[in-house]
């Protein structure tokens, strides 16, 4: 599923629908496996913390009655089925390279197709809407793979990505949860490619990609006990805790600290940002087949 990223994951926002790369392991093989026990449980948080954003962002774009949509790197579908339900659209083809939880949820309108976005004409077609969260952070040649969703967007279209951008920065206070988050960016890098340190480029990439009234904003959720957000970090951490601990930035007892930390009223740290960015597809674009 991302196969479903996220790493924060979730497009439902977290799946990755593609190849990963770093030292040549993949989402979904390396870490994050979706036949893992309660790695769906592991995307939903990710989903209960950004979906609401998402939405809104999408219905204010306009999304809705009679558009055709595509969500790549669907993870557990839940944004492909509000989009059904809620903005009333005609239908979601529903995107990513292991389907097993989009298969579990049926609704009317919804596409599935299992299939990695990296290789050639993985999808057929043209869309209103084009929508991937947390999934090109976790690929390479992200600038070829953001000319390729731009292609696959119709005239009067729009181009929607998400993906997350790290906020320890160097004078963020030293704490178990800045410590676990670093070694965390570090190790999925080193494991599967895992990159955030080129998502602020994304609005010059899109403009770069042909589109048009490109526009961004940025959420960070809030880190409180037990809300969806500290659960997906502190269950992230336990996935990919061998690839944490393999840059010896973190032991066993620095990660079950950080967990311990993100539970307790004493946190005060910043999630991961998300980064939105939407770029519309200019009216009479001549369409070629990609």
């Amino acid at each position: 599923m991302k196969t479903s990223d996220d790493d924060p994951g979730s497009g439902s926002g977290t799946g990755s629908g593609a190849a990963g790369g770093g030292g040549g392991g993949r989402y979904g093989e390396a870490v994050f496996r979706p036949e893992q026990a309660g790695e769906g449980e592991r995307i939903d948080f990710g989903a209960l913390a950004y979906d609401d954003i998402t939405m809104a962002r999408l219905r204010a774009l306009g999304v809705g009655a009679g558009w055709r949509c595509l969500d790549v790197g669907a993870g557990t579908g839940t944004v492909s089925r509000r989009l059904l339900a809620e903005a009333g659209v005609t239908s979601v083809l529903a995107v990513d390279r292991d389907v097993r939880f989009l298969a579990e949820r049926p609704v009317p309108g919804l596409e599935v197709l299992e299939t990695d976005i990296t290789a050639p004409h993985s999808v057929p077609g043209r869309f209103r809407l084009v929508h991937a969260r947390f999934v090109l952070m976790h690929l390479p040649e992200r600038e070829r793979l953001i000319a390729s969703l731009a292609e696959l967007v119709a005239p009067g279209g729009v181009l929607v990505l998400s993906d997350a951008v790290d906020l320890t920065g160097d004078r963020t206070p030293s704490t178990p949860y800045t410590t676990v988050m670093r070694a965390m960016w570090q190790g999925l890098r080193t494991t599967i490619g895992t990159d955030v340190s080129w998502v602020p480029t994304y609005p010059q990439l899109l403009r770069g990609a042909g589109l048009a009234r490109v526009g961004a904003e940025v959420h960070v959720p809030p880190l409180l006990p037990g809300s969806p957000i500290s659960r997906f970090w502190a269950d992230t951490w336990q996935r990919s805790r061998a690839a944490m601990l393999a840059t010896g930035l973190v032991d066993d007892a620095t990660v079950d600290a950080a967990a311990r930390y993100l539970d307790s009223d004493d946190c005060a740290a910043l999630s991961a940002g998300m980064l939105t960015v939407w770029g519309w597809k200019p009216e009479g674009t001549e369409e070629t087949t990609p």
